[in-house]
């Protein structure tokens, strides 16, 4: 990244960042309503070459796209501003420069980098957020705690870039520590490290990129935010997280499909609370049966499945898998899949299989070792 940065701008960068990816264990779309999580950082992220400027303007260029951006600091929401296509990818660090000079921030020239695959559900967004906000923070001297970043980082997607996305995915990729998963409480933004070693339970979590790309900022996600807040409103409550009587509450709704949605994050909620019991305990085996739940509701109760995730789920079960579920925001994306070690090969090898019988581009098998949060490599 150093050399890279020398050979673009002339000059050498002042620091390199880097912000991992993340793999959400249980607990999908409860976190714009107030619940619960407990996501990991993954071994590959984003890194940041960046040198500090004092002229009041962000230069981003990235290795993974040809386009370069140039955009004052002080500027207007970047959704506003109708940018073309190929330079979405940049309202992302932009943002965050536009969000971070409220607090002292200034401009900077940035070299983004990535081993993350874009569209896989693994937060590739949330990771360039949090390598960049870490980069201005240091280029000129702004302490800012890392659940404060978070929440910044958060309010950079929200109104820079038009999604409507909750709190988990920056939180893990700034407050994650190695061989642990993150249990975070999205209304307090109160969090602790959970114990989450596959290996030594002689188990492997594969994350599986079903190669369906999806996009977030399309309507689906925003219907699914509005159907949850659209429900709380009518049982009486700030989110779903406070729903207590479930039964009462279905029972009070008349759409059934606000219904389903109510069941899903209600639910979710419950599973996140129990497997982090299970992870304190060492009871790792166990755990796959949450995963399962955790898949069903997500397909039949808030239906952000897709093809390729049912598939991927139900061959693994039969190949000899202990657990599986799509993850992500849904429509696409990555599936987490908790198998014996000693089968691994051939879960992936089933998960293969099926995928050529289908005629669907094959899969791609990431590693899910919990690993450590964003920080400065040099």
């Amino acid at each position: 990244m150093t050399d890279g940065f020398a050979e673009t701008y002339g000059r050498a960068p002042d620091g390199v960042w880097r912000a991992p990816g993340r793999v959400n264990l249980i607990g999908e779309h409860t976190d714009y309503n107030d619940g619960f999580v407990l996501p990991f950082a993954l071994s590959r992220g984003v890194s940041v070459a960046a040198a500090r400027r004092d002229d009041g303007v962000i230069e981003v260029r990235s290795r993974q796209a040809s386009t370069v951006v140039t955009a004052p600091v002080d500027g207007p929401p970047v959704v506003s501003e109708g940018w073309p296509s190929e330079h979405a990818w940049a309202a992302y660090p932009v943002g965050v420069a536009r969000v971070l000079q409220e607090h002292g921030t200034g401009g900077a020239s940035l070299l983004i980098d990535s081993d993350l695959p874009q569209g896989a559900g693994l937060s590739s967004s949330a990771a360039l957020e949090c390598a960049t906000a870490l980069a201005l923070c240091d280029l000129h001297g702004v302490e800012i705690d890392r659940p404060a970043l978070a929440r910044l980082a958060q309010r950079a997607e929200n109104e820079q870039v038009g999604m409507p996305c909750g709190l988990m995915d920056q939180s893990a990729s700034l407050l994650c520590t190695a061989g642990h998963a993150l249990m975070l409480d999205c209304r307090s933004e109160l969090s602790s490290q959970v114990p989450f070693d596959p290996a030594a339970a002689e188990l492997t979590l594969l994350v599986v990129d079903t190669r369906a790309s999806h996009t977030l900022t399309g309507g689906e996600y925003g219907r699914r935010r509005a159907e949850c807040e659209e429900a709380a409103s009518l049982l009486g409550v700030d989110a779903l997280r406070d729903v207590k009587d479930l039964a009462g509450a279905l029972g009070s709704l008349r759409d059934p499909v606000l219904r389903r949605r109510v069941q899903h994050v209600v639910t979710e909620n419950h599973r996140v609370e129990a497997s982090v019991g299970l992870l304190r305990a060492g009871a790792l085996s166990e755990f796959g049966a949450m995963l399962n739940a955790s898949h069903l509701s997500l397909r039949d109760q808030f239906e952000v499945s897709w093809p390729e995730a049912d598939v991927t789920v139900d061959v693994a079960l039969r190949a000899g898998a202990r657990g599986g579920r799509m993850i992500g925001g849904g429509f696409g994306g990555s599936v987490i899949v908790l198998t014996p070690a000693a089968r691994a090969e051939k879960v992936r090898d089933a998960i293969t299989a099926a995928y050529e019988k289908r005629a669907w581009t094959p899969p791609e098998f990431l590693d899910a070792i919990p690993s450590q949060g964003a920080h400065r490599l040099n």
